[in-house]
């Protein structure tokens, strides 16, 4: 019985000495069909159409004789890797890389990649992909039927973003295309393709970055969480639901996370939008003040996060924007946490001045299916240069789950 597999990258270049070496010794081929018909696969070999690789990997894994796997590009990553070196299969894997379809698309792209996201869209993670689209300036999206270039375009609408389009890489039809997200769905696309998406806010790497996929913290910037509300561009008062107090709570409620989309209902001063931005969430901010989304504009370019403002009044403001994943409701009573609720985010947080608003509000979610609890928060701001009082809040704080609606 085989033990071991050889796994051999493909990126369109000619075969390297090794890979030809272990094809040549091969008794059983698997790979796609383009990779079956390279002139180095073994006619006495067995082939196996690559579909499923837990398939495969049990074909393999009870063959007698040398196995080889073909996969485009470089398979230990986001590739077949992974699969085969499951406990499960009993294989020993060894790997000839080749270079990644996404190092082959920046490329071809002349573009650096250091700072880039790496996302995979299937169809079941098609809108957490676009979520990471909508919070991060550059996004390399590996495509599958049913998540590729139209699909991305289509969840983005009213988001405008660049789309570098890099079809059938390594191969005689390969073809790069570069237009605007509004224009993609306007073309038919060939598989694979690897999609690059640039927008969404200023680059996120500099001379002397150090750390791949994100901007590392710079030395000026603004170090912490739950800040003052100045801190983002506010009066410093702002009410209630500017308390930093609150903001923290309500954040560690939420759980902001890259892949997510978070509304933040009634957005002030942009504070909470920013730091949910900040945790790599997408964000949009509604608040029916030109003012407050003014405020919020800025404060994500301070900050230099992705947030997206729309102007409206809730609940009606709601009905065209994307599905959430987790809301703060800053204001709007109980016919906006109705309508919050009915688009099913796996979170909801919101605030009550008094005993009787929050029961209504925590009814109105229980009623929805949401498990709720609420917590009395009173927090007192000292001057302490006279250790005398100088602010002191309080208000409820509700916090709703529906965990079978979790991603």
């Amino acid at each position: 019985m085989a033990d071991r597999v050889t796994v051999i990258g493909w990126d369109g270049s000619p075969l390297t000495r090794a890979a030809t070496a272990a094809l040549s010794a091969a008794t059983l081929v698997a790979g796609a069909a383009h990779h079956l018909a390279l002139p180095e696969v073994p006619g006495r070999a067995e082939r196996i159409r690559l579909g499923s690789v837990d398939l495969a990997a049990r074909r393999i894994a009870g063959h007698r004789g040398s196995a080889v796997v073909l996969a485009d590009g470089d398979p230990g990553f986001f590739g077949v890797v992974r699969t085969l070196r499951k406990p499960e299969h009993g294989l020993e894997v060894e790997v000839v890389p080749a270079v990644s379809s996404v190092a082959t698309a920046f490329a071809r792209a002349g573009m650096p990649w250091d700072d880039a996201q790496i996302v995979v869209a299937h169809p079941r993670t098609l809108r957490r992909a676009v979520n990471v689209i909508r919070a991060h300036h550059k996004v390399a999206v590996l495509t599958s039927p049913g998540a590729g270039p139209v699909e991305l375009a289509l969840l983005l609408e009213g988001v405008h973003r660049t789309f570098v389009i890099c079809e059938e890489l390594g191969t005689v039809r390969e073809r790069v295309t570069v237009l605007t997200s509004d224009k993609t769905a306007d073309h038919t696309w060939r598989d694979p393709n690897v999609v690059i998406v640039i927008g969404g806010g200023p680059e996120t790497a500099a001379n002397g970055a150090w750390i791949a996929g994100r901007r590392p913290a710079r030395p000026e910037s603004i170090r912490g969480w739950a800040l003052p509300a100045a801190a983002y561009g506010g009066t410093g008062g702002g009410g209630e639901g500017e308390s930093p107090g609150l903001r923290a709570a309500q954040l560690a409620r939420l759980g902001p996370r890259t892949g997510d989309l978070v509304w933040d209902i009634g957005s002030g001063s942009g504070a909470l939008a920013v730091e949910a931005a900040r945790f790599g969430a997408a964000v949009i901010a509604v608040d029916s003040d030109p003012d407050a989304c003014a405020r919020t504009a800025a404060a994500a370019r301070t900050f230099q996060v992705g947030v997206q403002v729309v102007r409206g009044t809730a609940p009606h403001v709601l009905e065209r924007l994307p599905e959430p994943d987790v809301v703060r409701i800053g204001g709007g009573g109980v016919p906006v946490v109705t309508a919050v609720a009915d688009r099913r985010p796996e979170r909801v947080v919101t605030h009550a001045s008094n005993r009787d608003e929050a029961e209504a509000l925590g009814a109105a979610l229980a009623a929805s299916g949401y498990t709720v609890e609420c917590a009395l928060l009173q927090s007192v701001e000292m001057d302490t240069s006279a250790w005398a009082e100088r602010e002191r809040s309080v208000v409820f704080l509700l916090s709703a789950v529906r965990p079978d609606l979790a991603p």
